[in-house]
């Protein structure tokens, strides 16, 4: 039985322009070119039919939910909003910018000796994210076992499914970290192999759909991809044999 995951970060939000730690009090949601991104990708999903879910999540926060809007019509199917689906949560620090945030709270590279001390007070700590991050998605896969499910959430979401099921196992920051652009598409596939329950990371940051929005000529989805199916499918010789 093979379950497939698809997270899906949300357009470009005003937070990630103006600087701000923007939880459930401030999130203003997309700016025009996050929306124009979510078009793009819904143009994508409808042409291509490359992605066929069972089920559409999306994280609470506007920018996340907003995204998912856009592109559910692609999608045929009612969103399900979940508050575990949220970006690591700021507390008190909701709303500030960077630079109010550093005067007030220091840097949050302190969190490398501390994983467990709040972004600030009421707010959430790396590891106490991780924990959420990893019981929401084994949640998923449980109640959605052999279906696609899509969840439109945050780069802090997919970076923390590639530290989990990558097995990384990092409590804490890791100096090197993943840059998971806005619109992307993750793909993470769970089946048996062997006898065992593997994951698989079949893409991550596929977000070709917005590479044409500064162009004069828009990508042609259905007729580039007419009949030849999702353009990152696994070829027939990548597939594992039926009878492991």
């Amino acid at each position: 039985m093979r379950t497939n995951l698809f997270l899906i970060r949300h357009g470009e939000a005003v937070c990630n322009v103006d600087g701000t730690l923007a939880g459930i009090r401030s999130d203003v949601g997309l700016t025009e070119r996050g929306i124009l991104q979510a078009e793009r990708l819904r143009a994508r999903l409808a042409a291509t039919r490359e992605i066929v879910a069972d089920t559409l999540i999306a994280s609470t926060l506007p920018r996340a939910r907003q995204t998912a809007e856009i592109i559910a019509p692609a999608l045929d199917l009612p969103i399900i909003l979940d508050d575990d689906a949220q970006e690591l949560r700021p507390g008190e620090a909701d709303g500030l910018s960077i630079e109010d945030f550093l005067e007030r709270y220091g840097p949050f590279s302190d969190v490398r000796e501390d994983p467990y001390l709040p972004l600030s007070p009421g707010g959430e700590s790396w590891g106490a994210f991780l924990a959420r991050v990893g019981s929401f998605l084994h949640r998923v896969i449980r109640e959605h076992a052999g279906e696609t499910v899509v969840v439109v959430c945050h780069g802090g979401i997919i970076d923390a499914s590639l530290l989990i099921g990558l097995g990384v196992g990092a409590t804490a920051p890791t100096r090197g970290q993943f840059h998971t652009r806005n619109a992307s598409i993750t793909h993470w596939e769970r089946e048996r192999i062997i006898g065992v329950d593997t994951w698989r990371l079949n893409r991550y940051n596929d977000n070709i759909h917005t590479r044409d929005i500064d162009t004069a000529e828009q990508i042609t989805w259905a007729r580039l991809y007419e009949g030849e199916g999702a353009p990152t499918a696994p070829l027939p010789t990548e597939e594992p044999p039926e009878d492991a």
